[in-house]
């Protein structure tokens, strides 16, 4: 399992070998060994979610409340996807940076984000299957997002593909608005979860 860490802090990339032969493909996506190695704890795994997407598709960026989050670690089972994650924690080092990662079904990549960070993908193939291995479960009070068309942000999203975009994602606010309005999770809170996370490891 190769692995690295992206531009955003505690953002990280995973690439599991991949077995092909005459059958088909077999993959390890999540592994636990590599995974404590560069991140420093455990994956609590709370809830696994799979959606499918139409191309153009795009999802995000959604955060949440920070403690206790939601980190993510994320691949695609099918298709492919443009995958961003988005430093939304004020205070942070990197703060509004963004790195962006293609996943596919072929070569198994695979993204790993922290709570407090802020994750969205576009669909670059008609039924992509995005699936979410997640720390916590679903809490719509909890759950925030700001728009992936922010002029400011600039995500990368292709310029040949149209966006789709809910309701919801296509009125959320920008980055800006957000930080004004306080609902930003704040850098020195995320670091304190983490450490908590990895003094229960001990």
């Amino acid at each position: 399992m190769d692995v690295r860490e992206l531009a955003v802090r505690d953002a990280y990339e995973f690439v599991p070998p991949t077995f092909p032969d005459r059958r088909g493909l077999f993959v390890a996506p999540y592994q636990e060994a590599a995974f404590v190695e560069a991140v420093g704890h455990r994956l609590t795994v709370a809830q696994t979610n799979n959606n499918v997407s139409r191309r153009g598709t795009i999802r995000g960026v959604h955060f949440r409340d920070t403690p206790p989050g939601q980190a993510k670690y994320v691949y695609c089972s099918h298709g492919a996807l443009l995958d961003v994650v988005v430093d939304l924690r004020v205070g942070s080092p990197t703060f509004g940076q963004w790195d962006a990662v293609r996943l596919d079904s072929v070569d198994a990549r695979c993204v790993y984000l922290a709570e407090g960070l802020g994750h969205a993908f576009m669909a670059l193939e008609d039924g992509t299957v995005m699936t979410y291995l997640c720390s916590t479960g679903y809490e719509p009070s909890a759950e925030h997002g700001i728009t992936p068309l922010d002029p400011e942000l600039n995500l990368p999203w292709p310029s040949d593909v149209e966006p789709v975009l809910s309701d919801k994602d296509a009125t959320a606010p920008t980055l800006a608005q957000a930080l004004e309005a306080g609902i930003l999770p704040r850098y020195e809170d995320c670091l304190a979860h983490y450490e908590r996370l990895r003094k229960s490891e001990g």
